[in-house]
């Protein structure tokens, strides 16, 4: 298989972020940031509120100048960019929903354009043909000559990543573009932005609040906490080396690495399970939050087999003690 290398479109080196204030003065949010966006990948950017993640994502699209460090876009300073090119290489979709009026999606993608026609300059063939694929692209070809006022949350999303697309940018930033849309949407949203990473090699940088869509679909994680370096890899390698938990954990809320969720108590008591993997996975869900910790050896004073979802042995010292039919069942003979 052919190894796919992946460039840094954007670089930071030692790069601060935050505000300046009156009188010189400066508020620091974060310092000595040294990060890569790579194309044909998506990196998801999380963190609890306040870690500072709008004021990054700013930064590096160029609305608001870093403290310190320099930030490199496609290996040139971004300051040394004009803002008309800056255009035709950074993409921002926003969460707000942008008042466009009475404009049609195909009006609204063809906004896109705008980095090389002009704000009053007339689109030529290839921009049309440009709209066309951005369109198609996000799937909402069905939609070109609807009103965006007519269009669902998740519609809307789609044609506001497809005026992006029509920058024709190879890095685009996205602030929460899964916030206040419904779980399918959210995954359809996700699985479009893995697509055009991939497709079109895209450099995707997005923040989120979706803990496990991130593990799921992102390429690349940013942990970015109050106080704390930032944390940088892939979702498991970052599980693994126990990162999360840094992050997320807080009085009696827990980041449980068997399952990759965030858990409101910390499991205690041990429990053996085995048997059907889907079946074991679900059973060790309800085990979990209900305080047991769930294990794969089978020498626990309770170990439960999952022969199948209507079959569940729970032993008590190697000796079968109870058989459950359902996950509730089973959580009820427990206790």
């Amino acid at each position: 298989m052919k190894t796919i290398i992946h460039t840094a479109a954007i670089e930071t080196k030692n790069l601060g972020i935050g505000y300046h204030l009156k009188k010189g003065r400066k508020k620091i949010v974060h310092e000595q940031l040294n990060l890569k966006l790579r194309n044909g990948e998506v990196t998801c950017l999380l963190g609890l509120n306040g870690a500072g993640k709008s004021t990054l994502l700013r930064t590096l699209c160029g609305f608001q100048p870093p403290l310190s460090g320099t930030i490199y876009l496609q290996g040139k300073p971004l300051d040394s960019y004009p803002q008309r090119k800056l255009s035709q290489m950074v993409g921002v979709v926003l969460t707000e929903k942008t008042n466009v009026g009475n404009l049609t999606v195909h009006e609204l993608v063809s906004l896109g354009r705008y980095p090389y026609s002009g704000f009053f300059g007339q689109l030529k063939a290839n921009d049309l043909s440009v709209i066309e694929q951005s369109i198609e692209a996000v799937g909402i070809s069905h939609k070109t000559d609807c009103n965006v006022a007519e269009l669902s949350d998740g519609e809307r999303q789609k044609a506001m990543i497809a005026k992006a697309l029509a920058q024709q940018c190879p890095i685009i930033i996205l602030d929460e573009p899964t916030a206040f849309l419904d779980v399918t949407s959210r995954i359809e949203i996700m699985t479009l932005l893995h697509k055009l990473a991939r497709e079109q090699d895209k450099a995707i940088l997005l923040s989120t609040h979706d803990l496990d869509l991130a593990i799921q679909m992102g390429d690349c994680l940013w942990l970015q906490g109050k106080e704390l370096p930032m944390a940088v890899g892939s979702p498991e390698d970052l599980i693994l080396q126990h990162r999360f938990g840094v992050f997320f954990n807080k009085d009696d809320i827990s980041f449980d690495e068997s399952t990759g969720k965030i858990s409101m108590t910390t499991p205690t008591v041990p429990i053996g399970i085995e048997g059907d993997f889907k079946v074991s996975y679900w059973v060790g869900n309800a085990l979990i939050r209900n305080g047991f910790l769930p294990s794969p050896k089978s020498d626990n004073y309770l170990s439960v087999v999952c022969e199948n979802a209507e079959n569940l042995k729970i032993y008590r010292q190697g000796n079968l003690w109870k058989v459950s039919h359902t996950v509730a069942e089973l959580i009820q003979n427990l206790f």
